[in-house]
């Protein structure tokens, strides 16, 4: 946790795996966090997928087997990165990977919970 005496984690390493279906952040606070592609993509903080308010925000199917083609910089906070499905629109703080990779389990629980409550599944394309 941040607070105004401290500074959020800065990554000192971002690794794209050779199969390119995960991302390894590695954080100046000692933590490191295996990202799959699905799980980046399905919660992308992109308006498309996110939305401009919680009622807004989508659930995307058959992302099981999504590949990152880019890692881009954004300025000196942030990478975009390109799917294999031609999503690239969102923007991926240092802040928003810290929390994901945090939070991974949690997230990627409430994205099967979704799934199954809209009828989606993560091998057959869908938003809802």
């Amino acid at each position: 946790m941040t607070g105004p005496e401290t500074s959020p984690a800065w990554p000192v390493e971002i690794r794209l795996a050779k199969d390119r279906h995960s991302l390894t952040v590695a954080f100046d606070d000692g933590k490191v966090f295996n990202l799959s592609a699905e799980l980046l993509r399905v919660t992308s903080p992109s308006a498309e997928v996110q939305g401009h308010s919680e009622a807004e925000r989508k659930t995307v199917g058959g992302k099981r087997n999504v590949a990152i083609l880019s890692v881009d910089a954004v300025g000196n906070y942030a990478v975009r990165i390109g799917f294999d499905d031609m999503h690239n629109t969102g923007i991926y703080s240092w802040a928003f990977l810290h929390d994901l990779g945090t939070n991974a389990e949690g997230r990627f629980q409430n994205y099967l919970d979704d799934l199954a409550a809209k009828q989606l599944d993560r091998d057959k394309p869908g938003i809802r």
